[in-house]
C-alpha cells in the first residue's frame, strides 16, 4: 500500500477521522479530506502528484469551457415560433450548432488518453514496434503513476458528462478535486462517476451508525485481502515461478482456481475498504462486485464483476458505439472492441490485451449461441470454465507461458513423482481450510440466511446483525496480528 497497512490502520485513519469529526463546517471538512488525500498519494510518488492535479485540473478547466460554449449556443439557436409568430434567427456570427462544445470534448479526450499513453503505454508501443520491424529502439523507463488508470477514467467521466448535460459543470475546482483524489477510491478504485456523488460533496452528514456500517465494511474487505487472497497468491506464486515441467493437469488447476479466489478477494476487497472507508466520511458509493462466481453466462459475469469499469465502458464507449441498436453483427463486434480496450486499460502487456478479447469473443459468441437455454448449473459451469482460463492469461508473465498452462489443464495427465510432489506441496491445510471458506464466500450466503430469518424468525435479526460486528471485530484483530508478521502483498490493481 502507500502507506504501510499498519501505520494506515492505527494512525493514518484515525487521525483523518479525528480531525474530519472535529471541524463543523462541510467545507473544512471537503478541505481536510483533499489534503489527506494527496499526503496520502504523495507519500508514494510526490513526483506524480503533480500529474494527478494536472489531470484533475485539465478536466476542470474543459468542463467549464463546455458549460459556457454549451450555454452559448442554446442562447443563438433559432427559436421555435409560436402561434404563428416569426422564429427569432440566431446572431451572427454566433454558432448555431454546439460545434465547440464537441471539439472540447474531443480535446479532452485525446489529452485524457494523451496522459495514459505517455505514462502507461509507451514503453509496450516501443516494444512492438521492435518486435515487428526488427527495430532495438531503447525503451523509455518510465515509471507507471499508481492509479492513473482509475483517476483519468473518473476525469473523462466527468468531462464527458458535462458534455451531456448530466452534470452540472463545477465552479469549484476543489470540489472536483476532491471527487478525483479522495484517498479510499484514488489508487485502484471503483471507478466513481460525478453524478453519482455531485450532491454528496456538496451536502452530506456523519452518523454514528455510518461510521460502524463503514467500519464493518472496511474490515470485510481487510479480511478478504489479508486472510484470503494472500493466502491464495502463497500458492499462485509458486505455481506460476516454478519450471514448466513440474507443471501438470492438478498443479495447473490448483493456480487457475487459487488465481481465481486470490483476484476475486483481492480486488473485491479493496472495493469494500474504498466502499466501508467512504462511508465512514458519509460517502455513499455504489457497488462494485455482486457474487460474479454464480454468473451463468459471461455476460452475466460483467454485470456482476467490476460493475464499475464494466458501466463506464458500457456508458462512454459501447453505447456511442452503436451499442445493440445496429444489429446482432454490430453488436458483437461493439463488444469485441469495448474487451480490446478493457483489456488494454487492464495492463499494458499483449497478455491483458488477449485476456479482455478472450472474453469479448465469448460476448460475442453468446449474441448467436443460445447460452440462456442452458440450464443454470450447467450456464455457472460454462461460464467459471471461460473466467478461469481467462485469468490464467491474466496472471501470466508471458503468452507462451498462459498457453502452456492452460494446455496443461486440459492434457496434462502426467503425474511423475517430482510433479505430483510439487502439487502436493500446495495442498497445505492452510490453503485448503482458506480455500474451502473462499468457496463458501463466494455464494451469497448472507443473503439466504437472512432471507430465511426475516421469513421464519424475525427477532433473530438483531442476533444477526450482532453477530456480524463481533465477527467483524474478531477478524480486524486477526488481520492487524497477520499483517504485525510483516509480509504484505501489494493489492493487484494497484498496478493499473
Amino acid at each position: 500500500m502507500v502507506f504501510s497497512s499498519l501505520s494506515f490502520i492505527c494512525v493514518f485513519l484515525p487521525l483523518v477521522f479525528g480531525a474530519y469529526a472535529l471541524v463543523p463546517s462541510l467545507k473544512a471538512k471537503n478541505g481536510i479530506l483533499i489534503v489527506v488525500s494527496l499526503v496520502f498519494y504523495a507519500y508514494g510518488e510526490p513526483v506524480y502528484v503533480l500529474l494527478m492535479l494536472a489531470s484533475s485540473l485539465m478536466n476542470y478547466a474543459f468542463g467549464r469551457l463546455i458549460a459556457r460554449y454549451s450555454d452559448k449556443a442554446s442562447k443563438h439557436r433559432p427559436l421555435a415560433s409560436a402561434g404563428g409568430g416569426l422564429a427569432v434567427p440566431p446572431t451572427t456570427g454566433q454558432p448555431s450548432s454546439n460545434v465547440m462544445p464537441k471539439l472540447l470534448l474531443v480535446a479532452s479526450v485525446v489529452a485524457n488518453l494523451a496522459f495514459l499513453g505517455v505514462f502507461k503505454y509507451a514503453g509496450m508501443f516501443v516494444e512492438t514496434v521492435d518486435a515487428l520491424l526488427g527495430q532495438s529502439w531503447e525503451v523509455p523507463l518510465i515509471a507507471l503513476p499508481i492509479g492513473i488508470s482509475f483517476y483519468t477514467f473518473q476525469a473523462m467521466s466527468y468531462v464527458v458528462d458535462v458534455y451531456r448535460k448530466q452534470v452540472d459543470a463545477s465552479h469549484s475546482y476543489p470540489r472536483v478535486l476532491l471527487y478525483i483524489s479522495f484517498f479510499p477510491q484514488l489508487i485502484a478504485g471503483p471507478i466513481i462517476k460525478y453524478h453519482d456523488v455531485e450532491t454528496q460533496l456538496v451536502s452530506r452528514a456523519l452518523s454514528v451508525e455510518g461510521v460502524a456500517l463503514g467500519l464493518r465494511r472496511f474490515t470485510v474487505g481487510l479480511a478478504k485481502k489479508v486472510l484470503v487472497a494472500n493466502t491464495m497468491a502463497v500458492v499462485v506464486d509458486n505455481i506460476y515461478s516454478a519450471d514448466l515441467s513440474q507443471v501438470n493437469i492438478l498443479v495447473a488447476w490448483v493456480a487457475a482456481l487459487a488465481y481465481c479466489l486470490q483476484i476475486y478477494f483481492d480486488f473485491s476487497g479493496y472495493s469494500d475498504m474504498a466502499i466501508g472507508l467512504a462511508r465512514i466520511f458519509g460517502f455513499r458509493y455504489k457497488e462494485n462486485f455482486d457474487y460474479p462466481y454464480v454468473s451463468a453466462s459471461i455476460k452475466e459475469f460483467w454485470r456482476r464483476w467490476h460493475i464499475s469499469l464494466s458501466t463506464w465502458f458500457k456508458e462512454y464507449l459501447y453505447i456511442p458505439l452503436g451499442g445493440s441498436r445496429k444489429g446482432r453483427a454490430r453488436t458483437a463486434f461493439n463488444k469485441l472492441v469495448v474487451f480490446f480496450c478493457c483489456g488494454l486499460w487492464h495492463g499494458a502487456t499483449w497478455t491483458f490485451v488477449l485476456w479482455g478479447l478472450f472474453h469479448g469473443l465469448f460476448l460475442m459468441l453468446e449474441e448467436f449461441l443460445p447460452i440462456k437455454r442452458l440450464p443454470k448449473a450447467l450456464g455457472v459451469l460454462y461460464a467459471l470454465l471461460v473466467v478461469a482460463v481467462g485469468f490464467v492469461l491474466f496472471r501470466a508473465d508471458t503468452i507462451s507461458q498462459a498457453g502452456y498452462l492452460i494446455a496443461q489443464m486440459f492434457t496434462g495427465f502426467h503425474f511423475e513423482a517430482a510433479t505430483t510432489a510439487f502439487a502436493l506441496r500446495q495442498l497445505t491445510p492452510l490453503f485448503l481450510v482458506v480455500f474451502a471458506a473462499a468457496v463458501l464466500a463466494c455464494l451469497p450466503v448472507r443473503a439466504w440466511i437472512a432471507r430465511l430469518v426475516e421469513r421464519r424468525v424475525a427477532r433473530l435479526r438483531g442476533f444477526l446483525s450482532l453477530g456480524s460486528f463481533v465477527l467483524s471485530f474478531l477478524a480486524l484483530v486477526l488481520c492487524i496480528a497477520v499483517l504485525s508478521g510483516g509480509g504484505y502483498n501489494p493489492f493487484i490493481y494497484f498496478r493499473f
